[in-house]
């Protein structure tokens, strides 16, 4: 039960019971810089041991963890911390020249506290900056987290990118991180536990590192933080030198890490399964992690707008004995929902049958499923008659095996069903009909 985090120094290692006085200590530092109840605290930071202690202490005190992702371009910077109305901002040293870019639009922040390894502040042209460890130094260890929170209130905010026009804003519940972080110990799905040592190599800026950090920190399990300007030799080495036993990442970041493997030398027998989601996992990719590596791998999918855990691809136990080529098609789908989501795929006439065939939208309605956007108008389109309308397209076969498609700004309509475009520029090529086309243009909620 302890953390392993890259930085700077090298590599800093420190129990649950030293992150929990360190915890109390940013959570009184807060306070003490004017932050209350319902507040907006924000992170502009990678993945290491403060950011994990800022997970806890702004929504153990009431406040809202609003973590920014660090690649949106400045535009989008200002405005999603103005939407927000951020108060306060916890910034990594070499990311404060991004934050200096925009400073003179950033209109509701008041003070800046910078993570690093020194109780200086670093040279820079903000205002109201505050050395992270400085203030630290002299908080009290002993702070106590507010007791008479609602579930319901608001515990943290992420920002979606939009296929046109601003990020989109999604609240997340005590109650709902809670239930995501118990969906994260299930057996089918990340089945996190005491034993393991996680690392999460998804950003702690995007959804929440998948709600690693959260379910991680309840079940106990020891987590390794890569730090910033990673590499795949560096995740081989993380994985090797802490016997890691789970590892959550895109499918690039599994590519460069099989590609490191390939060409080097290292010991990952620790590993007893790898968690992707983003995007699509080529099947070659799977197969390459599971016959070659022996690596279980966990073909997952979600959304920002999810939490983002909605469905895992694992075998049922009579697949064991199927045909290996079988399996693999099996691991290259969505997988199947976890338990406490409802899924459905909708057709222009209502839900569609399960039989791995018929096309239509993905929707979900469930405890941890955002249900609007905050404080923007594009929640009428994509939460409707208390379901996500996803945007992905999606057949659910009669195992309940969900496999997405297309997305709906990339297919057309033809006698009110979806057809890929890919399928239609086909067809019309091979003069197989004649379609009447309207491209339905979705915006993409990014996991």
């Amino acid at each position: 039960m302890s953390e392993h985090s890259r930085t700077s120094k090298g590599i800093h290692r420190y129990t649950y019971e030293e992150i929990g006085e360190r915890t109390r200590r940013l959570a009184d530092a807060l306070e003490g810089l004017g932050v209350t109840k319902g507040d907006r605290v924000a992170t502009f930071a990678w993945n290491h041991h403060r950011h994990l202690e800022a997970y806890f202490a702004i929504p153990g005190m009431g406040a809202v963890l609003h973590t920014i992702n660090i690649r949106l371009a400045e535009e989008h910077i200002s405005y999603i911390v103005n939407h927000a109305a951020d108060k306060v901002i916890l910034v990594d040293a070499e990311l404060l020249p991004l934050l200096e870019n925009v400073k003179e639009t950033l209109h509701t922040v008041e003070a800046f506290i910078v993570f690093g390894d020194g109780e200086d502040v670093p040279e820079t042209s903000l205002s109201n900056v505050y050395a992270y460890e400085k203030l630290l130094a002299k908080s009290n260890p002993k702070y106590e987290f507010v007791k008479d929170l609602d579930e319901n209130a608001n515990a943290g905010i992420c920002y979606t990118s939009a296929t046109t026009g601003n990020p989109k804003g999604v609240m997340y519940s005590h109650r709902g991180i809670i239930l995501h972080s118990m969906a994260l110990g299930l057996a089918d799905s990340a089945a996190l536990s005491e034993k393991d040592t996680i690392l999460p190599v998804v950003p702690m800026f995007h959804v929440n590192a998948w709600g690693l950090p959260f379910a991680a920190v309840w079940f106990g399990s020891t987590q390794v933080m890569p730090g910033p300007q990673f590499t795949p030799g560096i995740l081989a080495k993380l994985i090797e030198d802490y016997q890691v036993t789970l590892s959550a990442g895109v499918p690039t970041i599994w590519l460069g890490l099989l590609k490191e493997l390939e060409s080097g030398s290292y010991v990952t027998e620790s590993l007893r399964a790898v968690l992707c989601g983003g995007s699509a996992a080529p099947a070659a990719m799977i197969k390459a992690f599971e016959s070659k590596y022996n690596i279980p791998f966990l073909h997952a999918y979600g959304m920002t707008e999810t939490s983002p855990l909605v469905s895992v691809s694992t075998l049922k136990s009579y697949h064991e004995n199927i045909e290996e080529d079988k399996k693999l098609a099996i691991r290259a789908t969505q997988g199947l929902v976890i338990p406490g989501l409802e899924v459905k795929v909708t057709g222009s006439d209502g839900e569609l049958e399960r039989n791995g065939e018929d096309i239509g939208e993905l929707m979900i309605k469930g405890s941890w499923i955002a249900s609007e956007y905050y404080k923007d108008e594009r929640t009428k389109d994509a939460f409707r008659d208390g379901w996500l309308h996803t945007g992905d397209v999606a057949t659910m076969d009669e195992e309940g095996y969900i496999k997405l498609v297309d997305r709906t700004k990339d297919l057309v309509k033809s006698g009110g069903e979806w057809i890929s475009s890919v399928d239609l520029e086909n067809a019309i090529m091979d003069h197989e009909g004649v379609f009447e086309a309207a491209v339905i243009a979705v915006p993409h909620p990014e996991w």
